[in-house]
């Protein structure tokens, strides 16, 4: 028996007078015609007074490095360190956690920084930096390290440059090193030294001269902006702004050679002991031309008990 066929109705939305589809129907039909609202915030412009504050707020962190250099000067000047440490380096390890040599570079640091502001408020007729904010100014030690062995004028003229090389930004340390260079460059002098004479080491920032600041040396190559140095324990190729003349007589100077090559020699020796090298390291760094009794005679054991008993008098 067949089945009587059924048929579906189907759904319809009932008339409207109106023929604009609802709003959810157009916007999933076209979006582009989607109606974005955005509520406008307005900023307020600062006030006189909080553009102060702020440029007051800024200059005390630039000169963070500052205030730091100045307290450690006092803090070593004063000694105020003595009640818990011996010395001013154990101090700094173990309150900072750095070395000495950084709480040096922070102190010369803050010195130069003192040095540019004193000349830029003269040259401006002002008293406080704080209060002009067109002043570009260091803002870590690292940007002044290069300028520390340098005159107050010089070190205003260098940053001058630097910044102008930055494009009025704080310059890094590397520009400021570029533009001492440029200078040297231009103001070179000849090589004032010559072969045989004794020259003392000045460490600077010369990480391969770490230890050796004070230490003597002989000329042993001559260069244009260079000198070959003959040290306790090896050569060394230095610029010539990182020796300083000693001033000695020939006679001294030749004095100097005869205790380098007997120094030199006795080091070649695989077998040297540690009291022995320590000996040899502190005639190494004598500020005279010449050995004490005592002195003597330690070199001439050491000269001995190594099987070289040549003596220079």
């Amino acid at each position: 028996m067949t089945k009587p066929s059924s048929k579906r109705k189907k759904a319809t939305v009932p008339a409207s007078n109106n023929s604009t589809p609802p709003d959810s129907l157009v916007q999933e039909e076209n979006p582009s015609v989607a109606t974005i609202t955005v509520t406008a915030v307005e900023i307020p412009e600062l006030t006189e007074q909080e553009i102060c504050d702020r440029l007051h707020l800024e200059r005390k962190v630039e000169r963070a490095f500052f205030e730091a250099g100045k307290a450690l000067s006092e803090l070593r000047d004063r000694r105020l360190y003595r009640s818990t440490h011996k010395t001013f380096e154990d101090y700094c390890r173990d309150r900072f956690g750095h070395s000495r040599q950084k709480s040096n570079y922070l102190i010369a640091a803050a010195d130069v920084y003192e040095n540019l502001t004193t000349i830029c408020c003269q040259n401006l007729g002002i008293e406080d930096l704080t209060t002009n904010g067109s002043q570009i100014l260091p803002t870590s030690e690292g940007q002044v390290r290069p300028m520390t062995k340098l005159e107050p004028q010089e070190q205003w003229q260098v940053w001058q440059a630097a910044v102008q090389q930055a494009d009025g930004k704080v310059p890094t340390g590397r520009v400021v090193k570029d533009v001492i260079e440029r200078i040297l460059e231009r103001t070179k002098a000849p090589n004032p030294y010559h072969l045989g004479e004794v020259c003392q080491i000045l460490a600077k920032d010369n990480p391969e001269l770490r230890g050796k600041g004070g230490c003597w040396g002989i000329v042993n190559h001559v260069g244009e902006f260079s000198c070959t140095v003959t040290m306790w324990n090896g050569e060394y190729t230095v610029r010539i702004d990182h020796l300083k003349p000693l001033n000695y007589l020939e006679s001294e100077c030749q004095q100097m050679q005869q205790i380098s090559d007997r120094i030199s020699k006795l080091r070649e020796n695989e077998s040297l002991e540690e009291a022995a090298r320590a000996v040899l390291k502190h005639l190494g760094e004598l500020k005279r031309p010449y050995l004490t009794v005592v002195e003597e005679k330690l070199l001439g054991l050491i000269e001995k008990e190594y099987g070289d008993e040549t003596s220079f008098d």
